[in-house]
Order: structure tokens, then sequence, then C-alpha cells
């Protein structure tokens, strides 16, 4: 599916570089939103796609651990309040669910309303973004390994894409000043913290001194779609002392809600108005009422929140200890629900193992082969990777 651009969004595009040719890329693009990893099969940067790294979707026996998912459903108290608004789904908007998600975002991350956007997801945000604000003649910047969607946006747009090795000697965090130097006059500079697939952080002062030392008109895209996990300061901090920042944020990882699609952006209007020049707004205000519910009433569950981290801590404790005593080195200072491991090995080969018995596990990126990215699930869950690890290597 594509969709119309708009004339003035056109003649922006011409202004920043792009060509006609672009148009049609542009507009399928934002029309098939979180669609675009299955759209730009070609453009798999970094990524080898093998035989079944798709999630094992209809086999209730496998332990999926290979998607990031949550390993439980959401808050029983989110539970309820999307279930409260079946009965209305025969209407667009039955009870102001917008506006009261919107509210409970500005008090949780002390942000005005005029800076806050829900989308159906954070996939078409952060796709939408690298459109926005790169363009030919200012390229993408990221960490290498990091979450793939913006390296196939800016291949499918033929963008310069640079990609910047993990810093080994802080704790595997994004080097925000090899960042730079990489392309001084980039449009782009993204940073998604906690990282996936290492789970490490970037110091919030990291990302506070790039965005103080970028080069004029660009903009820093940061992905805090695991921060819930990590507890670590946010870069909201940011777009509210009016930098050039835009925050990603996602229902589907701490609040369990993938299935249900809702995802969140904190920026100063002008760069939002930026990113909704292709197609207005509507695709931010006609959501999913069970979706707009259940994320609204999650977001006050402080207390639910840090059991479900402490939940989480445990379980991949567990595992990595396992890991280690088997002889493998897992990649250090994780601080989400994911950890890499280093099999010494092709990771396609394991992944074939662990699926023989009955355990999903998580791809791998080609700057590291040979480790798999695994999902934190339950402690079940961990228990149970731990007994096959033990089958495989018997």
């Amino acid at each position: 599916m594509s969709i119309p651009l708009p004339e003035n969004a056109k003649q922006d595009l011409l202004a920043r570089g792009y060509s006609r040719r672009h148009f049609g890329r542009i507009s399928s693009l934002l029309g098939m939103g979180a669609a675009l990893s299955q759209f730009v099969p070609a453009a798999q940067a970094g990524t080898t796609k093998a035989p079944g790294d798709a999630p094992f979707v209809g086999h209730p026996n496998m332990v999926r651990i290979g998607s990031n998912e949550c390993w439980t459903g959401p808050f029983p108290s989110a539970i309820a309040a999307g279930q409260a608004m079946v009965p209305h789904g025969n209407r667009y908007e039955p009870d102001h669910l917008r506006a009261t998600l919107l509210q409970n975002v500005s008090l949780v991350d002390n942000l005005p309303l005029d800076h806050i956007l829900p989308w159906p997801g954070s996939s078409d945000p952060l796709s939408r973004s690298v459109v926005s604000f790169c363009s030919p003649t200012r390229g993408l910047v990221t960490a290498n390994p990091t979450y793939e969607t913006a390296w196939r946006t800016a291949e499918w747009l033929k963008i310069k894409l640079s990609r910047v090795p993990l810093s080994a000697h802080n704790n595997y965090a994004t080097d925000v000043r090899a960042m730079l130097a990489a392309d001084p006059n980039a449009g782009a500079y993204y940073i998604c913290s906690p990282n996936n697939p290492t789970g490490t952080v970037t110091p919030l002062e990291d990302i506070a001194w790039l965005a103080d030392n970028k080069p004029a008109g660009s903009v820093l895209i940061i992905d805090e779609a695991y921060i819930h996990f990590a507890g670590t300061p946010s870069a909201a901090a940011l777009v509210k002392q009016g930098k050039d920042v835009v925050v990603l944020r996602t229902f589907s990882k701490m609040f369990a809600m993938a299935g249900l699609r809702l995802g969140l952006t904190l920026a100063r209007p002008d760069l939002h108005e930026r990113m909704m020049r292709y197609d207005g707004p509507n695709i931010t205000t006609m959501l999913n009422i069970v979706a707009l519910a259940c994320g609204a009433e999650s977001l006050t569950q402080s207390v639910a929140i840090s059991q479900r981290r402490n939940e989480m801590i445990a379980a991949r404790t567990l595992a990595i200890k396992h890991i280690e005593k088997r002889g493998f080195r897992v990649l250090p200072h994780s601080q989400a629900n994911m950890f890499l491991v280093d099999w010494k090995k092709p990771a396609p080969q394991m992944k074939e193992a662990f699926a023989k018995q009955n355990i999903e596990i998580g791809r791998h990126w080609d700057i590291w082969p040979t480790m798999s990215r695994i999902t934190v699930g339950s402690m079940s869950d961990m228990q149970a990777f731990c007994q096959a690890l033990d089958h495989i290597m018997a």
C-alpha cells in the first residue's frame, strides 16, 4: 500500500536532495509502516536471514525467547482497562482515551502535552524519522550492532549509512564521538539505549554531548524501547530542554503489548510537524481503543514495573551464570531483557540445535556472526533454555 504525497511534502523532499524517483519509495514506505522489514527484504543490512529466523508462530510448545517479547501479558489492571473498552469497539473514541494516555505520559515524563504523539507501535515513527531528517545529501549514523529498521530504511531510500562499532572500553555503549567522526554532516544519529541486541546502555551524558556537538540541522533519534527494563535516566530530559532530539517508546516490551501495537514519540512540536508532513495526523489519532486504555493504565503502575524488572533480572542472572559455567562468553553489561552469547561457531547452527529442543532463540548480526541474541523470558523459560543447552552440549 502507498499513500499520495502532498505537494508541499514533495517540494520539501526535492529541496533536501531527494529526486522524484524517491517519491514512490517514500509513499510506499510510510504506507507499509511496521511491515517495513518484510517490504524491503533486499535491504537487510547487517543480518543473515536464515530459515527459521522468523518467530515460531503457531507452535504452542515452543519456548519463545527470540523476539524480545515480554514473557507474560500486560499488567492485570491494564488488562482490565483494555477489556472494558471491548464492548465499545463500535466507537472510534468512546471516552477520551487518547487524551488520557497523553496526560499520563506528560505526568510520568514531565513533558508538555504538545511534545507527545502516540503511534501504532514505534516502527513507523522510526522509519519516518529517517525520511524526515536524512536525505541523499545528509546520511544516517548508527551503532553496530543495533536494531536494523533504521538501516533498512536508509538503504531502501539510498541514503548514506554509517555503522560504528560499539565501545568495548565503555561497557559496549554507543560510541557517540566515533559516530560524529564517521559522518560530521549526517542528518540523523540513531541511538538505541538500552541497545538491541546487546542490552547495553549509552549514558545520558554521552547522548547529551552528541546533542550539543552534532551538526546544525541534524537530529538525534533515541530509541528507548527497553528503558523500563533498565530503569536508567531517559533522554526525555533533553526533549524538555528543547534539544534536537526525538525519543521513541513502545509498549511492546516491559508493558507486554507487542500484539496491541502502541508507541510514542517525544519531541518538540516543530520536529513532530516535520515528521507528519507526508500524510497528516490521522495515523496518530485513529488508534486502537483497547491499546490506548491498556497503555494509559500501564504507565501508572510503578510498583508493577519495578517488580517485573526484578523478575527479569533474576531470570537473566540465572541463565547467564549457567551459560558461563558451560564455557561460553556472554557479552557483559546488559541492562535489558536480552543478551548475546558467543557460541564460538556459526550462530545459525546453535539456533537450529535449540529449535530441535523446542526453544526459539534470536538471530545474529553480521559484525558478530558467532553470537546469538537470547531474550530473557520467565524463570521457567530460562530454566528450559539451560536444560536444552545441557542437552546440546552432552
